[in-house]
């Protein structure tokens, strides 16, 4: 795995593109001010959305004056971004800290399954998507960074894995990319259709274990070095 190793893993973030000026620059306060207005953003986006969202309620809600808001963030649609950036990198964190335990090939795709489904099936993160597929119909540029910042970096990562393992002649794939999203389709199913429109299927660990396995199973059958 390239996480062990040490090589980076492909993707880059929209932090590299909206962040707060000479962040690790700042004091403490400075921080903790930034890090309430995230939260407070965070929880005002999700509740309302974008365009039903005001600096003032982020304002209100984080104990800030506007102009605090204004001076680290430039703009509410900056702030957004900057909190889907942030939300992203929490799901990637999640899923770099699975990936990072020493395991054999098919635990580690089932590891990165695991987590794909716990976070795809969580209400807030379905919430969050909703809204922002809402956004993405106004403004395209906020469903680009968003598939920039978090959909494709872990496209990405799987790729890589699945890229070291046939150079280890674990895999017999020509195209990692294709190979990550075919195992990723697998994996989500026609379960990402009913969850985006309001449904209730069953996402309880054991049916998520068995939804992986059978998807990691099938991948082996079609990818894996015949002897």
């Amino acid at each position: 795995m390239r996480s062990q190793n040490g090589a980076a893993y492909r993707g880059k973030s929209i932090g590299d593109i909206s962040s707060p000026a000479s962040e690790t620059a700042m004091r403490p306060s400075s921080l903790r001010k930034i890090d309430a207005i995230l939260k407070a953003a965070k929880q005002e986006f999700f509740a309302h959305g974008l365009g039903d969202t005001s600096i003032e309620a982020i304002a209100r809600r984080a104990d800030v004056s506007k102009v605090t808001i204004y001076n680290q963030f430039g703009s509410k649609d900056a702030l957004f971004f900057k909190v889907i950036d942030a939300e992203c990198q929490r799901m990637r964190g999640v899923i770099m800290a699975k990936l990072a335990e020493d395991a054999s090939l098919r635990e580690t795709l089932c590891a990165f399954g695991e987590v794909m489904l716990a976070m795809m099936t969580n209400p807030e993160t379905v919430r969050f998507e909703r809204i922002l597929a809402a956004e993405a119909g106004r403004d395209p540029e906020i469903g680009e960074r968003f598939l920039a910042s978090g959909p494709r970096v872990m496209r990405g990562t799987l790729a890589d894995i699945l890229a070291d393992a046939a150079k280890r002649g674990e895999l017999e794939l020509d195209d990692p990319d294709v190979a990550a999203e075919q195992l990723g389709a697998m994996i989500k199913g026609f379960l990402a259709v009913e969850l985006r429109f309001g449904q209730s299927p069953d996402v309880s660990p054991e049916a998520r274990s068995a939804r992986i396995a059978r998807a990691v199973d099938t991948f082996f059958r079609a990818y894996a070095t015949r002897g």
